[in-house]
């Protein structure tokens, strides 16, 4: 991917993390206590943006583009899985890499709930704050069905396949669907960019595919399993900023997060959508801001938990 169109929009320094073998591209912006920020689908670290400028003066921001996704290398399925267990690897590896040590402060959206919250409950004594923003961290809530967009695309290989690889319907449709207020044509290209041929859009299929709804999908043990174990962080400070008008994690999704994390701080935006940043950002990253200003010290740590559950399942 050229990252020059993006630049005037993106003006970070890019890293790279060799994954076992394939490229991991990552920003790493500020000193101070880390904030690492992970992304979902069909989005890259360029979601995050505006909040990475906001918080870089205070806090070291460190923002992932999982394979497949913006700037890191789009591999065949031959060469990686393009499952949730080896995201959450990938990204283990690069918190390890980085020796980012205790006080993590985990950011995430979409996709990056799940991956950010299983990498966070594999080492629950080192995370000092959480920062939720329109995701889930857990199966679907009772009675809820995956929406029929997203089950046409995961269970008709057939239709979707031509669909999203051929002609980036997913990406396509999420910069015009995503958003209350139109995202301008620089920013909904610069999100598009990553995803410009056959090849480099097989990450934006093989997410949605591994939405895990039964026993039977590959990812559903790890994320029963994250589910099971997200009261390991209830201590935590978090912080929640949600967008209302969201046609996939909807009112149902942060009632789910509510009822886990009763003391969150929860801010609701009426007039903002999935890409939640994008329609209220300039309200979102200052509040991020004074959020992690107020809780500078560690929480305490709870008890550890049994080494042979403290991994989670593997694939």
């Amino acid at each position: 991917m050229d990252l020059s169109a993006c630049r005037p929009l993106y003006p970070f320094k890019s890293h790279w993390l060799d994954v076992q073998g394939h490229r991991y591209h990552y920003l790493d912006e500020g000193t101070g206590d880390p904030i690492v920020l992970v992304h979902g689908n069909p989005t890259w670290s360029f979601f995050f943006r505006r909040l990475i400028t906001e918080l870089r003066d205070s806090y070291r921001v460190i923002a992932v583009d999982h394979i497949g996704c913006g700037p890191s290398d789009k591999p065949s399925d031959t060469e990686y899985p393009y499952c949730l267990e080896r995201r959450v690897s990938d990204l283990e590896a690069l918190v390890e890499h980085l020796q980012l040590g205790d006080n993590l402060t985990f950011g995430v959206h979409d996709w990056g709930g799940m991956i950010g919250m299983a990498c966070a409950l594999r080492r629950p004594a080192r995370v000092t704050r959480l920062v939720v923003f329109n995701t889930a961290a857990f199966r679907l809530p009772p009675g809820k069905a995956l929406p029929l967009r997203l089950s046409m695309l995961r269970n008709l290989t057939t239709l979707a396949t031509p669909l999203v690889r051929g002609f980036n319907a997913f990406s396509y449709l999420a910069t015009h669907m995503a958003c209350v207020t139109p995202l301008p044509a620089d920013v909904s290209r610069a999100y598009r960019a990553p995803y410009d041929s056959w090849a480099n859009r097989i990450a934006t299929l093989r997410f949605v595919q591994d939405i895990p709804l039964s026993p039977h999908d590959r990812s559903y043990a790890l994320v029963r399993w994250v589910e099971d174990h997200l009261y390991q962080l209830r201590h935590l400070p978090m912080l929640i900023c949600w967008g209302e008008r969201d046609f996939v994690f909807d009112a149902d999704f942060l009632a789910g997060w509510r009822s886990r994390f009763p003391e969150a701080v929860v801010h609701t935006f009426s007039t903002a959508g999935h890409y939640v940043l994008e329609d209220a950002g300039d309200q979102i990253c200052p509040l991020v801001h004074t959020f992690l200003d107020a809780h500078p010290s560690p929480a305490p740590v709870p008890a550890p938990v049994p080494l042979d559950t403290a991994q989670g399942p593997r694939s």
